[in-house]
């Protein structure tokens, strides 16, 4: 396969991306087994998050995540390499700084955190990078922190997201809080006890975020009540 067709292929998978494991899991295979360009599908994961909606900005940044487990437990440790170099560029085109992203401030929180627990990423870095986006979730750059429901309608001041990406968004973070419940019941009792003895070294970030994440199922649902009795 010639390296056009494989940047090809790639761009079509990194459009597809969803809330599913698989998708995120294919995508990851198809960038290992063709690595010896790597850097060409490095280049592929930039021009989709400059070129793409809000949604699927979001899915490439929780794919980050499958990647570098892939790279890593392949060896090659290169697109984790070059997602560190990136990441400033990478954050800037998932939540940008004019507020246009600020339903997905919090997905960018909650990857960063993933990144640095499974050191892909140095905590200080993520701490700088937590530390810029820190007022992005505010609509338009002004006023209070917009909630997940007032980020995904506006897309750029008060420019309104279509009702299907906001539905797409409902149903993919639906997906994913439901995968996090599989797993944790999954856990069996030797992580457990190890979970146990681990969980008294939780920090307030860690705190934080399961608030976080809580309060934006809430209120992702109470929108999709609203859509549905307005439909």
């Amino acid at each position: 396969m010639d390296p056009f067709e494989v940047r090809m292929r790639f761009n079509s998978q990194l459009q597809h991306l969803n809330a599913s494991v698989t998708s995120a899991q294919k995508a990851a295979a198809w960038a290992i087994k063709y690595r010896e360009w790597d850097e060409d599908l490095h280049s592929c994961i930039l021009e989709n998050l400059e070129r793409n909606s809000l949604n699927n900005r979001a899915n490439i940044f929780y794919f980050f995540e499958t990647l570098c487990d892939v790279a890593t437990a392949t060896q090659h440790v290169q697109f984790v390499r070059m997602m560190e170099k990136d990441i400033l560029r990478i954050v800037d085109l998932v939540a940008p700084e004019d507020g246009s992203g600020a339903a997905n401030v919090k997905v960018v929180r909650k990857v960063l955190r993933n990144l640095a627990r499974k050191r892909y990423l140095q905590q200080q870095t993520v701490d700088e990078l937590e530390d810029c986006i820190k007022d992005r979730d505010q609509i338009g750059g002004v006023g209070g922190t917009a909630s997940p429901e007032e980020a995904m309608r506006y897309s750029n001041g008060n420019v309104r997201v279509e009702k299907r990406q906001v539905e797409q968004r409902i149903e993919e973070d639906r997906e994913r809080h439901k995968r996090l419940r599989e797993g944790i019941w999954a856990v069996n009792e030797d992580e457990f006890e190890k979970m146990r003895v681990e969980s008294a070294d939780v920090n307030q970030d860690d705190s934080r975020t399961a608030g976080e994440e809580a309060a934006e199922h809430t209120q992702y649902a109470h929108l999709h009540h609203t859509e549905a009795v307005g439909a």
